[in-house]
């Protein structure tokens, strides 16, 4: 399996540089029902069609499927191993723009996802607020799990 080469940037302008650009692309990550079962209780979605694995299975998409925001949850996942800026003590989730869940995910499948940096602009502190739009890939799939364009502040 192919490891990914975390991007590394020395401080938030040099970053900020890479605005219109696809910036990273992750590893690939398997989707398991012990995650989908986890985020089930964390969460209180008991749906059956993501922890009843012998009705999904008879199911509309043939097997247990993640929760939507299962798959939106990874985002911090994607960035913490992708992208690093050196001079940046701290970022922070700001919100999200649009999101859409575009494929479902069986369980078993793997994902992976791709960061464009958007836009970037500068906000109190020296920080810099920027907008991402990640496209998270369902192996094999026609269109992507879910589409997604984050807001994060980074802070010197």
């Amino acid at each position: 399996m192919r490891r990914m080469t975390k991007k590394t940037f020395q401080t938030l302008q040099d970053l900020s540089a890479c605005v219109g650009q696809e910036v990273a692309v992750s590893d690939w990550i398997t989707i398991t029902q012990e995650q989908v079962n986890l985020f089930a209780e964390a969460t209180g979605d008991h749906q059956w069609i993501h922890v009843d694995v012998e009705r999904a299975k008879a199911g509309p998409f043939g097997a247990p499927i993640a929760h939507g925001f299962l798959t939106l949850s990874l985002l911090p996942r994607f960035f913490e191993e992708t992208i690093e800026v050196v001079e940046s003590r701290m970022g922070v989730n700001y919100g999200m723009n649009r999101v859409r869940f575009m494929s479902p995910v069986p369980v078993g499948k793997r994902l992976r996802a791709r960061m464009k940096l958007l836009s970037s602009a500068p906000i109190a502190d020296n920080g810099v607020q920027m907008a991402w739009e990640v496209t998270i890939e369902l192996e094999g799939a026609a269109k992507p799990a879910c589409v997604a364009e984050s807001v994060a502040r980074r802070y010197p």
